[in-house]
């Protein structure tokens, strides 16, 4: 098991590469910088995923530091909640002629990298909360983890968009019916009597029961939302990355085309008309087809 001292070192080395990147940033030409801000999350908001988030677009030096101060945002802090990570969607772009920034950067993210294996040693997840938290009070191990990304070509266009992902779980027939079964017993009073509530698990409940026994079945759920940057060469040579922290766009040239993050409307994304017809819609639960 990792050791107290194990993972106070580990951190205290990473967050020195932090420092150590944003003081070279401070003495390269930067060309320009933008930064989103988000609306801060509050505890009432962990539990719902947000129809609509409005974003503030920040430039210059103003937006520089704002960057600057996201790759340091690791701990709790004055936050409103911690457990739903702030997200710090932004752009520097910034001269590397002798490509120190890139070695800086890629030991920053070794660093990280690190840090989380160490932490991954301890299997027991509490025990892991508890090692981490001794070392490090307040940490949000999460935003240690979160890696830094950059591009030293010089793609096309570097776009910020909104994702919605999903958290999967695969689950047989049998399951599928314990998990209803169980969901049985619950009620909410404000926004559907018991008797209906029931009515509606049974009716569940016999749509899957009418599969085969050894059907496949997965509950696909949409996440929070979140917000990356797609990096695009030409139309078949293009990636994405997450936008949760500034991303950093080396020696910069004209012809790439900036854009911008739009405003999030829940209305512009419906996950469930697109994409997926549901068994059972309440649950995101689905039949695979069989191989």
């Amino acid at each position: 098991m990792s050791t107290k001292f194990e993972i106070r070192s580990q951190f205290d080395y990473l967050l020195d590469q932090i420092n150590l990147l944003c003081e070279e940033l401070r003495t390269h030409e930067i060309v320009n910088s933008f930064y989103y801000e988000l609306p801060a999350i509050t505890a009432e908001d962990e539990k719902k995923a947000p129809e609509y988030i409005q974003v503030t677009k920040l430039s210059g030096k103003e937006a520089f530091n704002k960057c600057l101060g996201s790759y340091l945002d690791l701990f709790v802090g004055e936050k409103k909640s911690s457990k739903i990570l702030t997200r710090h969607p932004g752009l520097i772009s910034v001269n590397d002629s002798q490509g120190k920034l890139k070695a800086r950067i890629r030991e920053v993210n070794k660093s990280k990298e690190d840090f989380k294996n160490l932490i991954l040693k301890i299997n027991n997840n509490d025990a892991r909360f508890d090692a981490v938290h001794n070392a490090i009070p307040n940490l949000i191990t999460l935003a240690a983890y979160r890696k830094i990304h950059c591009e030293d070509q010089i793609p096309y266009s570097v776009r910020f968009t909104w994702m919605k992902k999903h958290s999967t779980r695969t689950l047989s027939k049998k399951l599928a019916l314990e998990m209803l079964s169980k969901s049985s017993g619950y009620s909410n009073p404000r926004v559907i009597d018991q008797q209906n509530w029931l009515q509606i698990v049974e009716s569940e409940k016999i749509r899957v029961s009418s599969l085969n026994e050894d059907s496949k079945l997965r509950i696909k759920r949409p996440t929070r939302v979140t917000p990356e940057v797609n990096i695009r060469f030409s139309a078949k040579n293009r990636y994405h990355v997450s936008a949760a922290l500034p991303f950093i766009l080396l020696n910069p040239q004209k012809e790439t085309k900036i854009g911008i993050l739009p405003d999030y409307s829940a209305k512009n994304i419906d996950v469930r008309k697109k994409d997926y017809s549901y068994l059972v819609e309440r649950i995101y639960l689905e039949n695979l087809p069989k191989d």
